[in-house]
């Protein structure tokens, strides 16, 4: 592999063990919690504190990289990262376990931020669509893992396995770190007198990013209620901890499969087509999983939930990317992951709240909702922008609903 590419690759190895140290995390948190006695609402608190913090840095995070280099993000969110999971490990209440949650989120934050950024300015036009598509393909390799090791290590008395596993968690994200040496083009700083700020609201009033972030808002709250209330399901329904984290592999591993052959898909239904068709889906086997069916039913919901929601980021990605001025792509990023960490922050607490009052199962179906309604947003198509640009998915004809001007409000 050239230099040129090999940086791409080496991003996705670090975003891979980044992602799986969290999505091991993120259950060990759950079944921490649930052995000091946590309830479905106390769950939903601790998951929507993993968003907090992140909640007020993505923008000014964004304002900085688009002004200044990405890669120092990416080692600082390691180690916040790898201390909100040992010391996960360590909290003995609640409390101790919702901020070291929140630091835990901090980290991640930081490390999407610098290493998206990366893809958005190392990546021609013409590759985001691909470029970004194997990015997120880390992300899943990461959610395919995670759950497992994390299904593995926890039985039996919940609260010293899931600190083991929290701790396996912090390392995994520890070993990241030899991934990023020169990860990041070294390129000439801008003058400061040739630096434009542009106002947040002009950046969320631009065609195509509004649509972006309710897309990836609602792919990743399903993704993290999900993670968060499956075992949570599973206890209920009497599912062990290993065939929990197996059910969550398995929709990481369709996750995959979908951006694996994402370019041929865009190819064939537009950028526009894909993205309605797997949100609208999506939300019916979301709301599905309330369904008291058979554990082989639930696991082919699962798998076919995860190829929908495959599509989801990395294109939610490109269109922010494209939309955005180009002095304000971090920033319009980082309003997505603001987006992101909203809802993260609402879905579970909101989540918590629901299957306090009806049951478990209930986040589901507003989970699935909420789907439903960004495929809406995404059905929506593109104001016309002059002539249409080169397209960004190689083979596709010009003027293609996947790729015309989205760079315009």
């Amino acid at each position: 592999m050239t230099e040129s590419r090999s940086w791409l690759l080496r991003l996705v190895i670090a975003f891979s063990l980044a992602q799986g140290a969290v999505s091991m995390a993120r259950p060990a948190v759950s079944y921490r919690a649930l052995s000091l006695g946590a309830d479905e609402r106390a769950i939903g608190v601790i998951a929507g504190v993993y968003a907090l913090l992140p909640l007020f840095a993505a923008v000014p995070l964004g304002r900085r990289t688009d002004h200044g280099r990405c890669a120092p993000l990416l080692p600082v969110g390691v180690v916040l990262m790898s201390g909100g999971c040992a010391l996960s490990a360590a909290a003995g209440s609640l409390a101790a376990m919702a901020a070291w949650s929140g630091v835990m989120g901090l980290g991640h934050l930081c490390f999407v931020i610098g290493a998206q950024s990366i893809v958005a300015r190392q990546s021609a036009p013409a590759e985001q669509d691909r470029n970004f598509g194997h990015f997120t393909i880390g992300a899943s390799l990461g959610q395919l893992v995670g759950p497992v090791a994390a299904g593995a290590v926890i039985g039996g008395d919940l609260a010293r396995t899931s600190g083991y596993a929290l701790l396996a968690a912090a390392a995994v994200a520890a070993a990241s770190l030899a991934s990023l040496w020169r990860i990041e083009h070294r390129t000439p700083p801008r003058p400061r007198e040739d630096r434009t700020t542009v106002p947040v609201r002009s950046i969320l009033r631009t065609r195509g990013v509004p649509a972006g972030i309710l897309i990836s808002l609602a792919v990743l709250s399903a993704t993290d209620i999900l993670t968060a209330y499956l075992p949570v399901i599973g206890e209920h329904r009497g599912i062990a901890p290993a065939v929990v984290g197996v059910l969550l592999s398995l929709r990481a591993a369709a996750t995959i499969a979908c951006r694996l052959v994402m370019t041929p898909m865009i190819r064939l239904m537009g950028r526009r087509g894909l993205l309605t068709t797997t949100c609208l889906i999506g939300g019916l086997l979301c709301g599905g999983i309330a369904l008291p069916v058979p554990l082989w039913a639930l696991a082919a919901m699962l798998i076919l939930l995860g190829f929908c929601l495959g599509a989801g980021q990395p294109l939610s990605m490109t269109t922010v990317v494209q939309a955005a001025p180009a002095d304000a792509r971090s920033t319009a990023l980082a309003l997505r992951l603001t987006g992101n960490r909203l809802g993260q922050v609402a879905a579970p607490a909101g989540a918590g709240l629901v299957a306090g009052l009806a049951g478990a199962a209930t986040p589901f179906v507003l989970t699935g909702a909420l789907l439903a309604l960004s495929s809406a947003a995404a059905l929506r198509r593109p104001r016309p922008a002059g002539p249409p640009e080169a397209s960004s998915v190689p083979g596709s004809r010009p003027g293609h609903p996947a790729e015309q001007g989205n760079r315009h409000a």
